[in-house]
């Protein structure tokens, strides 16, 4: 198994690209803690992985807040003693707005979920990883931080931001042995968030859901949305040995939407 005797916290667990990344790091033998602020759908997801005969545990939790992030870290190293694997996904998009209409609330709260929590996570990993001399952090960012989208400043400024802390992570943590890589996923319509987006989109323009998403998915090469479990087995792939000698990248999961 690509991740035997591992321990892997995932933010944005319970649903979604988070649930079908925990899934499938259970499969292949890590000890999962999974985080989120939905109670129910946590317990929901580790049941699933649990029945399935893989490791699991639920962290609820609000990642705008420095202390639950302290929770998090906490609770997976008293459930399985030890931390190999970060997995920033959380994630929320926010006003569906264009910027002068964006409250600053509503822009700090996206920023903190988005960006500040990752922050905030890697700083209490990175430690115990430097003293192990490995490990490894992805960060779940998205196809919208390459491209020019309107009405989603927060969201992309959140993103963006994501990659370059991708990058300097990258440059410090790799003389300890620690790989820090991202991964921009394209439209995963069976998601909540990109469904209540089609819907936001569909209202603001005056136009059918199916109409939005259509002339999106026409900027995609392969004409399709993506999977939460196309993006799950490239999280795999770069938590594991097998991506030993890449690091301080971007991965896109999109379909051929974006091309740097």
């Amino acid at each position: 198994m690509l991740l035997d005797g591992q321990v892997a916290i995932v933010t944005g667990g319970g649903r979604g690209i988070g649930r079908a990344i925990a899934r499938k790091f259970a499969a292949e033998g890590a000890a999962v803690a999974l985080a989120a602020r939905s109670d129910n759908e946590l317990r929901e997801a580790v049941a699933e992985i649990r029945n399935a005969g893989g490791r699991a545990v639920a962290v609820p939790a609000d990642l705008a807040r420095e202390t639950d992030c302290d929770k998090i870290v906490k609770a997976a190293r008293d459930a399985f003693g030890a931390i190999h694997i970060l997995v920033n996904n959380a994630g929320i998009y926010g006003p569906v707005r264009m910027i002068e209409a964006i409250a600053p609330r509503d822009w700090d709260e996206v920023l903190a979920i988005n960006l500040r929590a990752p922050y905030l996570l890697c700083r209490l990993v990175l430690p115990e990883m430097y003293q192990r001399k490995s490990g490894s952090i992805l960060n779940i960012s998205s196809v919208a931080a390459k491209a020019a989208f309107p009405m989603n400043g927060p969201y992309t400024a959140s993103k963006a931001g994501l990659l370059g802390l991708t990058r300097t992570l990258a440059a410090e943590a790799a003389p300890a042995g620690v790989r820090v890589n991202a991964i921009c996923p394209g439209p995963v319509t069976e998601t909540r968030m990109s469904q209540e987006l089609t819907r936001a989109f569909a209202d603001y323009f005056h136009s059918a859901g199916d109409e939005v998403l259509n002339r999106m998915l026409e900027n995609i090469l392969q004409r399709r949305p993506q999977t939460a479990e196309e993006v799950a087995s490239a999280a795999l792939f770069l938590a594991s040995d097998q991506a030993s000698a890449i690091t301080g990248q971007t991965l896109n999961v999109d379909g051929g939407m974006a091309f740097c």
